[in-house]
């Protein structure tokens, strides 16, 4: 029997999301420490332990962790449709964006970790490179809402407020 397509984020979804939101923040605030202990790297030296390095790193692991169970949950339970009456265009953008923050919510941890225990300049360049993209697409997405919101006034981020249940 098909699944019923959901009108609404589950709670755990809803909440994954603004926990992913929470440490990726984190992630932006101890960008600094991390990039003065990886020069050092660069440069031969051993940095020493550094709380806010460690929170950084495990922090990406975190959200590697986070972005893997959103998916699955994706998969699992589904995504309320996008409005009928959105533009092609415009309902495009939306499923281009939302992968492409997933895309890099994976590759970043993956490219940090390569970077910081491989001291590897290309992946902390690549990482460096995803950190703006993903500023950009996380601007697009606000953007976004805030569009449907008080533009459209069309009650797409009800979805996200008021939970279905799961």
């Amino acid at each position: 029997m098909p699944t019923p397509v959901p009108t609404a984020y589950s709670r755990l979804q809803i909440r994954l999301h603004w926990l992913v939101f929470g440490v990726l923040a984190l992630q932006y605030i101890l960008h600094e420490p991390i990039t003065e202990a990886f020069d050092m790297l660069e440069d031969g030296l051993i940095p020493d332990f550094d709380p806010l390095v460690a929170a950084h790193v495990f922090g990406g692991f975190l959200l590697f962790v986070l972005t893997a169970a959103r998916l699955y949950l994706r998969k699992e339970r589904g995504v309320p449709p996008l409005p009928e009456v959105d533009p092609p265009l415009q309902r495009m953008a939306a499923h281009v964006t939302h992968y492409s923050l997933y895309a890099l919510l994976i590759a970043m941890p993956i490219s940090g970790a390569v970077a910081w225990f491989r001291a590897n300049e290309a992946a902390a360049d690549a990482h460096s490179v995803m950190r703006v993209i993903l500023l950009g697409l996380i601007a697009l997405h606000v953007a976004g809402a805030l569009y449907h919101q008080f533009v459209l006034k069309d009650g797409l981020m009800q979805r996200m407020r008021k939970s279905e249940s799961v």
